[in-house]
């Protein structure tokens, strides 16, 4: 345990750190309960990066904290040789994402390495995409996924689009624990990065492309294009970043009758509907199931802060009720679909491969062995699968069809290493509604 009343004083006395910060913590003065909590140990970076309540100490998300985990990366990518490639940085809809993704920047940029930062919020999927479409090492997502308000979180993803794996996780960590203070930390100002080339805003160049690309997945269209006019969904992106392209994907795929819940669809960092933004959750869809009524919508699709999890409740055509489909449901239902159609449209390659976690359905072994493809299993989380896909792509063996999670995570298609399943979801219903009106 640190010595965390000298820690706390530190801060209080130490001219780096900000005014408002200070404030904060002179507020808490005599609470030691409170201090402890606060700087009793650093803010565990992990395999997944950072993930924290907001506020002032080392324990806590905050500014000094995010430039500490960056100038940790920054130290591991110029270890590398890397440091001419440059990182990509996204940010969710919680308080001070932007802050936080700024910050990053800054210290990328205090290091000689270019920080491509967003506009605006972004959802998970694209900086996957961006990473690897615009050559970059490493990306940083400022995101504390489906946690409650309080919480905001730091992810690394590395030059494959997907979350950093070994060696790179422990590397990355091992630099971030050698840096002991705080005020060490390289930074400059967004004027200063900009005269440098090190810092670039980036968007809709971005945003033109990797809609291109998940429009691009789409295998029956002649299906959404006959179908469209008789299927209803209603999407809430839970006050997060799915909002904007997700209606863009399904407007431009063809998909009129797309209704987005009103109370839950501007970006909003206290998640004011919901206790905690999380599509696994009944209560995330008590909005959207009561809109779906009123409209006698065929889907209902919710999806997290950063939008690369996606919930889903069907219609049941004989009694109109609604049901929820786990992620080993959705997962095995879409992987069904998604290897068929390879299958109807091309045929299946002799190393096409199905990709789950070691704790995904065994029905997903089922649909392996049906259509005669390898099955591989990985170790829990999606990055996993994003390290397979890698191992095909640097071996030349391998083909990936579809790899999916039990917690609402599936890939199609291997333009980025997490991907918005709306298209997926939508065309199949599209699909599988065309051939029951063929059957009838």
């Amino acid at each position: 345990m640190k010595d965390y009343m000298k820690i706390y004083q530190e801060w209080l006395s130490n001219p780096y750190f900000d005014e408002a910060t200070k404030e904060e913590l002179r507020a808490i003065e005599g609470n030691e309960n409170e201090i402890k909590e606060r700087f009793y140990m650093d803010l565990e970076f992990g395999t997944a990066g950072l993930r924290g309540i907001i506020g002032a100490g080392i324990n806590r998300m905050n500014i000094y904290v995010v430039r500490r985990a960056t100038q940790g990366l920054a130290n591991y990518i110029i270890k590398q040789g890397a440091a001419n490639k440059g990182v990509a940085i996204a940010y969710d809809s919680r308080h001070m994402s932007p802050e936080f993704a700024m910050e990053a920047a800054m210290t990328l940029a205090a290091n000689g390495i270019k920080a491509y930062k967003f506009e605006s919020l972004r959802p998970t999927p694209e900086l996957s995409f961006a990473v690897r479409e615009l050559g970059c090492v490493a990306g940083i997502n400022i995101t504390a996924s489906h946690n409650p308000p309080e919480y905001n979180g730091y992810k690394v993803y590395w030059e494959d689009g997907a979350q950093f794996t070994p060696p790179h996780d422990k590397g990355v960590t091992e630099e971030v624990l050698a840096i002991e203070d705080l005020s060490t930390v390289k930074t400059t100002d967004e004027a200063s990065a900009t005269a440098a080339g090190l810092y670039q805003v980036i968007g809709q160049e971005i945003d033109d492309k990797y809609i291109a690309q998940v429009k691009a997945q789409v295998v029956n269209q002649k299906a959404i294009d006959e179908m469209q006019d008789q299927i209803t969904i209603v999407y809430t992106p839970l006050h997060g970043t799915g909002n904007i392209p997700a209606r863009r994907v399904m407007k431009e795929i063809g998909f009129t009758h797309v209704y987005v819940v009103p109370e839950q669809e501007l970006p909003d960092g206290d998640f004011p509907t919901v206790s905690y933004p999380n599509p696994e959750a009944k209560e995330a869809f008590e909005l959207g199931l009561k809109l779906a009524k009123e409209k006698d919508a065929d889907l209902v699709l919710a999806t997290d802060p950063d939008a690369d999890r996606l919930g889903v409740y069907v219609k049941d055509a004989k009694t109109g009720e609604y049901h929820s489909l786990t992620g080993n449901m959705s997962g095995c239902l879409l992987a069904e679909y998604t290897i068929s159609q390879i299958k109807e449209k091309k045929g299946l390659p002799e190393d096409g491969a199905l990709i789950k976690t070691i704790v995904t359905t065994n029905l997903a072994d089922a649909i392996a062995k049906s259509y005669g493809i390898r099955l591989i299993e990985c170790l829990t989380g999606f990055k996993y699968i994003g390290q397979q896909i890698l191992g095909f792509e640097q071996s030349g063996k391998g083909t990936y069809l579809f790899g999916f999670e039990e917690s609402y995570g599936c890939l199609i298609g291997t333009h980025a290493r997490i991907v918005l399943l709306f298209i997926l979801y939508t065309e199949a219903k599209a699909y599988i509604f065309l051939q029951m009106q063929s059957y009838f």
